[in-house]
């Protein structure tokens, strides 16, 4: 029988017991432990300038006020790198690709932003929803459209990391399936087809550790707006 392409990006059970929740528990366990000496390794080393150097690019934006949640986003952006990383493993599942997972992430965060804000400026924060300067007649129109574009932000920080982990992977097994169906009748093509394929899974590694970046961004972003 054969299987729909879109089978790997099922939930997975045993014995029908779902394991997102081990599919989401996993990455925690493979980062290296922090010890009471100050560089303990290279990986250790690497960690720490890494994770210093994206907590500073993210803060550079934002307001004192905003740097309480530096500790969030770190370790929301780490987690959701380690899950799309593990997704290009063969046989792995990535919880990143299920829109539910997604939207459960973007929409707390995001509707705190808007709390936030709404408690501690609520004047600044509802004159994002009509610009200074607007014509009378306008005022309606805008307000039903800037309240549209408030509530769309985490639908579309949702199905932006969706989207584009789902078309990679879709892309990969297609491309994975050309070379191997073409490999007996025409090597040639399967190799050039084969480089592609290399070519193609390195562009995914990159795209993996973008949307991470962009979803926690754009959360700064939002955050920046309301403080």
């Amino acid at each position: 029988m054969t299987l729909s392409f879109f089978d790997q990006f099922m939930s997975p059970t045993f014995l029908g017991i779902p394991l997102m929740a081990l599919a989401l528990a996993l990455p925690w366990i493979l980062f290296p432990t922090l010890s009471s000496r100050w560089v303990n390794n290279r990986l250790i080393t690497l960690q720490s300038w890494s994770i210093n150097r994206f907590t500073s690019q993210l803060l550079l934006p934002l307001n004192p006020g905003g740097h309480k949640w530096a500790l969030m986003f770190t370790s929301l952006m780490i987690f959701l790198i380690s899950l799309n990383m593990l997704g290009l493993l063969p046989y792995t599942f990535t919880p990143t690709t299920q829109l539910s997972l997604n939207m459960a992430l973007a929409v707390p965060l995001w509707l705190a932003t808007v709390i936030i804000g709404m408690r501690n400026q609520p004047t600044h924060s509802l004159g994002h929803l009509l610009p200074e300067g607007t014509p009378t007649l306008l005022i309606p129109v805008l307000i039903i459209i800037e309240t549209i574009s408030l509530f769309i932000r985490p639908l579309a920080l949702g199905v932006r990391l969706t989207a584009n982990l789902t078309a990679g992977h879709l892309l990969i097994q297609l491309i994975a399936t050309a070379a191997f169906v073409l490999l007996p009748l025409m090597p040639t093509v399967a190799l050039l087809t084969t480089t592609l394929l290399l070519l193609l899974t390195l562009l995914e590694v990159a795209v993996a550790m973008i949307q991470a970046y962009v979803f926690v961004l754009l959360l700064s972003l939002y955050l920046q707006e309301n403080i």
